[in-house]
């Protein structure tokens, strides 16, 4: 059979059920024409993505960047300090440097500015001019600020000025303090915030301009970053339009121009957007020549005539990770590990294909193309010899994999300094309103945060946006539903979050 003509038509289990998996699959195991999709548990599918993202980490070599290209990346390893910061004891303010108790006989000479050589040692009882950031001179005990004195000519023997009557003055200028005078004050001493070799940040901290700033203090021009994960987008359906209004059965593209975007969000490096339509034969050649660590689908992931998806991954000796996952909407999402690049044998590529309806491509984004993301640009832990992160091929429903761990309510499961790109991890809010749930699917629905809870959006069907564009998140919604109160773990969206709520839910689940 070529890759152009349709599979044969088997007929779905009853009810919701998944159909039963081959004891022994092919190369991409549920792939074949013919066979159903082998749903797997929603948490279950998260956390093979994960694993599949970690086993590709390998092949990656961390590269080094210039500090002005660094920003968003993430740190291959540790940011140890290059020198103490700072390099030597400085002012902390404009005033004047000092040598033991006042008042002080002022020297006359030039101030000691920031960027300039310290000025020759004081002796007790002298002091000298200096500015912020100016390295102190050897002797000195406090620096006193400028707005906390006052100097003064002494006085000298002599007859009282004609006009003014103002005793004669002659002798060095003094300086008097206006508040005590307590050791070491306003002097910044080397090494105050960090010695050479300290660790200042962890590898896996994203690169804001605060981390640029930091770096470049401990004496970084160029910094070891991971590499951004390479992502190609394929686009299916002919019925697709890229510009005008539908018509004649024609709609326009929703997931081209959301998807790239979506993605770069989420710390992709999207190569390219291309649109493939129902050419089994230019998909193949598309996902078989792409050189991207990801590739993702659009459509094409179910058992419809057009759908070649899963025949493309067969011909190509992939391997299915997750093949279907109970969740609504999105349930025909899939994960495949593809083979390997002739000449990059340690590279390791994935596919996710994602349903073509554009909510159900939303929701697979969240279930499988984040969690992959995250940890792919994850530092490698150390693994001990012969461990292998790689999830095992797609076998059947199984049980479901314990769910992921979710913080109190409110509070980000993964968060803290370095946390962007902001990857969707749950946490815990108690939702407002009542939310229909499938009879046997976890559901995920548009909700945004208001008043400490979730409310749920309206337009939550498989092929609506109007609800995720308003959106906060999506909630995680058991099979069978939520009461008003419940808390459930909610995925974050890659961007901040909007204002407003639309509070009404539907109930649709397909």
């Amino acid at each position: 059979m070529s890759l152009k003509e349709p599979p044969p038509v088997v007929p779905a289990p009853p009810g919701d059920a998944p159909g039963p998996a081959d004891e022994n699959p092919g190369p991409a195991g549920g792939a074949k024409a013919g066979h159903a999709h082998r749903a797997t548990a929603w948490p279950e599918a998260r956390a093979a993505a994960r694993r599949a993202g970690a086993g590709a980490r390998a092949g990656r070599e961390p590269s080094g960047l210039p500090l002005g290209e660094a920003l968003g990346r993430v740190l291959a390893g540790p940011l140890t300090a290059l020198a103490d910061l700072p390099s030597f004891d400085t002012s902390a303010m404009d005033g004047w440097a000092v040598a033991g108790p006042g008042p002080w006989h002022v020297r006359e000479e030039a101030a000691v500015l920031a960027g300039h050589a310290p000025a020759a040692a004081l002796a007790t009882g002298e002091a000298v001019r200096i500015a912020t950031g100016a390295p102190v001179p050897p002797g000195t005990t406090a620096v006193l600020r400028t707005e906390h004195s006052r100097t003064e000519r002494p006085r000298s023997e002599g007859p009282e000025h004609p006009r003014t009557g103002e005793p004669p003055r002659g002798g060095r200028l003094l300086l008097r303090a206006l508040r005590e005078v307590v050791g070491g004050q306003d002097i910044r001493p080397r090494g105050q915030e960090c010695r050479s070799g300290d660790e200042l940040l962890p590898a896996g901290t994203t690169v804001t301009p605060a981390v640029l700033g930091l770096a470049a203090a401990a004496g970084y021009d160029a910094l070891r970053v991971l590499p951004r994960p390479r992502v190609e987008i394929l686009v299916l359906g002919d019925e697709l339009l890229t510009a005008d209004l539908p018509h004649d059965g024609l709609i326009r593209d929703a997931l081209g121009p959301m998807l790239g975007p979506w993605l770069a969000a989420l710390g992709a490096d999207v190569l390219a957007t291309r649109r493939i339509g129902d050419d089994a034969e230019a998909l193949y050649a598309a996902v078989t020549g792409s050189t991207a660590d990801l590739v993702v689908t659009t459509g094409g992931t179910a058992a419809g005539p057009v759908d070649h998806v899963h025949r493309v991954l067969d011909k190509a000796g992939a391997v299915l990770l997750v093949d279907g996952v109970k969740v609504r909407p999105g349930h025909p999402m899939l994960l495949a590990r593809l083979g390997a690049d002739p000449a990059r044998p340690r590279h390791v590529r994935h596919l996710v294909g994602l349903p073509g309806n554009p909510l159900a491509a939303v929701s697979g984004l969240l279930t499988l193309a984040a969690p992959l993301l995250a940890a792919l640009t994850e530092p490698a832990p150390f693994a001990e010899p012969g461990s292998s992160t790689e999830p095992e091929p797609s076998t059947g429903p199984g049980p479901s994999a314990e769910a992921e761990p979710s913080p109190g309510p409110g509070a980000p499961a993964e968060s803290g300094a370095g946390s962007e790109p902001r990857t969707p991890v749950p946490y815990r809010v108690p939702v407002r309103d009542e939310v229909h749930g499938h009879p046997h699917d976890t559901r995920l629905v548009p909700v945004v945060r208001h008043g400490g809870t979730a409310v749920p959006l309206r337009y939550n069907g498989p092929a609506m946006l109007r609800g995720i564009a308003a959106a906060d998140g999506l909630a995680v919604v058991p099979p069978g539903g939520a009461r008003p109160g419940q808390e459930l773990d909610v995925l974050d969206l890659p961007w901040p979050p909007t204002a407003g709520a639309v509070p009404a839910q539907g109930a649709c689940f397909t």
